[in-house]
């Protein structure tokens, strides 16, 4: 995925400047604890306001330690678990960009306002930006998900699990449920672009306006099961453009069936919006509601 490559070059870029950064400064503290190696003797004074001052604080030695522990040696170490390639790595290069952001935090405090303080603070805010995109960007690339796993879906079964999914996420949770059903599934496709980050702000398009999209003619006839489960994302507080379609094309069909939505979506809630819009259109018996954050997937109470 070309987005992984540029923010994990982004959060190498961060973590070895903030790191190297952090052990140069520490290690000036060291050589000269009265900080005039780093002109910074007039500083001093301002530590008083920290407890344990009169013992932490009567020259740089302990800052100096600090800087290189919570800021040097964590982000070198989470450059290195980035170059390998590993998850834990991202995460960590992410938590270190809040953690410099606490850091200078405290600056604001105990110093006067200024620019070097202003661009440390900004530099820990992209660090935690381009971590969270690199690290969800690795979560899709080496998401797991195998349709052969599934042993118990397209049995000639009276139900019927509809979903359309973007990534991958949505796709599993309607194998899991069709499997548990032993349900037979149709996964519905659009005419618009959808796949990669372009196709993303696509999909946001339609979800803010919550406009229908387009479908591929489906051979599948409805008529023939008792019970849908439809599966769908949720865009912008909403079910998907095709989902939305998908009901209003069906929904005279749909209103015959005994029909159950689950939805799947970032928030640590279920948007209200979205239960509302369905039941404008059908009648909905049972409604789930799952969150994927990071690949991993929790069930929600409705």
């Amino acid at each position: 995925m070309k987005r992984l490559k540029i923010f994990k070059g982004l959060l190498l870029f961060w973590t070895a400047f903030i790191g190297v950064g952090a052990f140069v400064g520490g290690i000036c503290m060291l050589i000269k604890p009265d900080g005039s190696l780093l002109k910074m003797e007039a500083m001093l004074p301002y530590f008083q306001v920290l407890p344990f001052a009169d013992v932490l604080f009567q020259n740089y030695i302990f800052p100096g330690i600090a800087l290189i522990i919570v800021n040097g040696i964590s982000n070198v170490v989470a450059f290195l678990l980035i170059l390998r390639n590993k998850r834990i790595g991202y995460a960590l290069g992410t938590i270190f960009g809040f953690t410099l952001m606490l850091w200078i935090i405290i600056q604001f405090i105990i110093f006067p306002l200024n620019v070097l303080d202003i661009a440390y603070f900004t530099f820990g805010v992209l660090q935690l930006i381009c971590g969270y995109v690199a690290l969800v960007s690795y979560n899709q690339v080496n998401f797991k998900f195998d349709e052969k796993d599934y042993k118990n879906i397209n049995n000639h079964s009276k139900t019927l699990v509809v979903y359309f999914s973007r990534m991958k996420f949505t796709k599993r949770i309607a194998y899991v449920k069709a499997d548990k059903e032993s349900a037979d599934i149709l996964e519905i496709k659009t005419k618009e672009r959808t796949e990669g980050t372009l196709g993303f702000w696509w999909c946001g398009r339609f979800g803010m306006h919550k406009w229908p999209m387009e479908l591929l003619p489906i051979d599948v006839d409805l008529n023939k099961y008792d019970k849908v489960i439809l599966v769908t994302p949720i865009w912008v507080f909403k079910m998907c453009g095709p989902m939305r379609e998908f009901v209003i094309k069906n929904k005279e069909i749909l209103e015959n069936k005994k029909v159950e939505i689950v939805f799947n979506h970032f928030n640590p809630w279920l948007p209200k919006g979205a239960v509302k819009e369905v039941k404008k259109y059908i009648t909905i018996t049972n409604i789930e509601s799952k969150t994927t954050w990071l690949g991993h997937t929790f069930k929600l109470d409705k």
